[in-house]
């Protein structure tokens, strides 16, 4: 069992910048905004994939559901400070959020919906919580509580952001089991709300209101995404569960269209693909072969929302690794390739979020705009974008497509689809057996 213990929260305190009201590094340099850096040093990448190795990989920036407020750990010199961006004006613009001492390369921060920025700190063995904002020339803190988990080899790290912007939850996982934490909106500091057997990694909203919360289950050597249910107590509910020994990731998921993106090794056993599928369909997931690109590493981490009946519409973008570097893929379900995008100097890669009109936004940092948004508009016809430029992954080609029976289905999506169970229940269930419609449990 992952054993936690909380701690309350202390009185509100305010902490200062440095002695002449600015932000320095010690040199009296004007900071430099860079990325920031992971536990052992290299440079974070996206949240919500797990690469080949089985690594959780985490972004350097990230946003709000709604796509308001953005918040970062950027440097200046040799120190790291939190940085929050307001998104939605007619310009974007950071707030630098320093506090007493400089931040730690791993300490991880998330902004809210009311423009607050949830910052975790890691210190003798226990994760503290507050939530930064500007007062001033000032930051002021609200500290939150804290939670020690004293069993070896527990981690804890915080959900993406959830739905509404008024929560925020972490997930710890320890050897045996994985606990859900409410670490901000709640009444009395943090609140574990669910324990669930075994290692739990991802992390994927599946409502708008924040109630069905999909996770990486890892159990008898096999990851299956499962569906945990926060207001029943943490109900469990399957929800992939393409073949028996596969392991079937979530990446991310489209509330309004129903759209997934999944991780599997059902088509290819031993080798991760990417697949779609969708919430209510009785299709099994697809594994569209253009989404294979040779020697590069596909990443989904923003889905087109508002594409209510029509999943297959959504625009999907992709972080493209390759040998050269890093840049965008777009892609639509409906489509046979992906496109490909010079991803904009200083691009805090993986992180965006795409518009309901189907602008692509990419945010940025450089030394002349250490606060910049691309945009890439979708043009008419056939989702193309204005202004793409290729980049050095080539262009991806045949894609099966939603009609197609080839290019990389696998067994899993060539494999008759079963009759849907019987609907005494409308709960979540694996993806290839039966509709995943009704979410919420009437």
């Amino acid at each position: 069992m992952t054993a936690c213990a909380i701690e309350p929260a202390a009185a509100n305190e305010e902490n200062g910048k440095d002695g002449d009201g600015e932000i320095g590094n010690g040199d009296g340099e004007t900071p430099r905004t860079e990325r920031a850096l992971t536990e052992d040093g290299e440079t974070p990448r996206t949240g919500y994939v797990v690469t080949e190795d089985g690594s959780v990989p985490r972004t350097a920036c990230v946003i709000t559901a709604d796509g308001s407020y953005a918040a970062r750990l950027a440097r200046g010199g040799d120190s790291w400070f939190p940085e929050r961006w307001t998104l939605d004006g007619p310009e974007p613009y950071a707030v630098p959020l320093p506090g007493n001492q400089p931040e730690e390369p791993n300490t991880e921060v998330q902004p809210m919906g009311d423009g607050r920025v949830l910052i975790r700190r890691f210190a003798d063995g226990r994760h503290t919580f507050s939530l930064l904002y500007p007062t001033g020339p000032r930051t002021g803190e609200l500290p939150l509580g804290a939670v020690e988990c004293p069993e070896e080899g527990t981690v804890l790290r915080l959900l993406p952001p959830a739905p509404g912007g008024e929560t925020a939850y972490a997930l710890s996982v320890g050897p045996l089991s994985s606990a859900v934490w409410l670490v901000a909106g709640g009444a009395f500091g943090p609140e574990h709300l669910a324990q669930v057997p075994g290692r739990c990694s991802g992390g994927v909203w599946l409502d708008r209101a924040g109630r069905m919360l999909a996770l990486d289950r890892e159990t008898g050597g096999r990851t299956k995404a499962v569906v945990v249910d926060l207001e029943r107590g943490g109900e469990v509910s399957p929800l992939l569960q393409i073949a028996d020994g596969s392991d079937d990731r979530l990446l991310l998921a489209d509330p309004d269209s129903g759209l997934l993106l999944i991780s599997s090794d059902a088509p290819s056993p031993g080798r991760p693909r990417l697949g779609w599928g969708v919430l209510g369909s009785t299709l099994p997931v697809r594994f569209p072969e253009c989404l294979r690109v040779a020697d590069c590493t596909l990443t989904p981490f923003a889905i087109q929302p508002g594409q209510v009946l029509v999943p297959e519409s959504c625009g999907v973008a992709l972080r493209v690794d390759g040998p050269t570097g890093s840049w965008v893929g777009v892609w639509r379900p409906a489509a046979r390739r992906v496109q490909h995008l010079a991803a904009p100097e200083g691009w805090l890669a993986g992180a965006g979020l795409w518009t309901e009109d189907g602008e692509l936004l990419l945010p940025y940092a450089t030394a002349q705009a250490p606060c910049g948004v691309a945009r890439w508009t979708a043009a008419p016809g056939d989702g193309a974008l204005a202004g793409e430029a290729e980049g050095p992954g080539g262009t991806g080609a045949g894609d099966a497509g939603p009609e197609g029976s080839e290019g990389g289905g696998g067994a899993a999506a060539r494999s008759p689809e079963p009759d849907p169970p019987e609907p005494v229940v409308a709960r979540p269930v694996p993806l290839q057996q039966a509709p995943l419609g009704n979410l919420v449990t009437k």
